[in-house]
């Protein structure tokens, strides 16, 4: 069982489902947490600095929406 850092809500996570890396949200306060580990499933905080590079890189590709 896996529960959230940040509201220690029940993420329900399989550790077959995801692999290192992924990006999983939270259900329940929508924070979003990258895959550190698989076994033990560890997550650790995405940093703002990473969702602006998203943006970033969508207004790169004439993607405005």
């Amino acid at each position: 069982m896996v529960f959230c850092p940040e509201c220690e809500n029940d993420l329900d996570i399989e550790e077959d489902d995801i692999d290192e890396g992924e990006v999983v949200s939270c259900p329940e306060c929508g924070s979003d947490f990258e895959v550190i580990t698989i076994n033990p499933i560890e997550l650790k905080p995405v940093e703002e600095a990473y969702e602006e590079e998203e943006e970033e890189e969508e207004a790169e590709d004439g993607d405005f929406s």
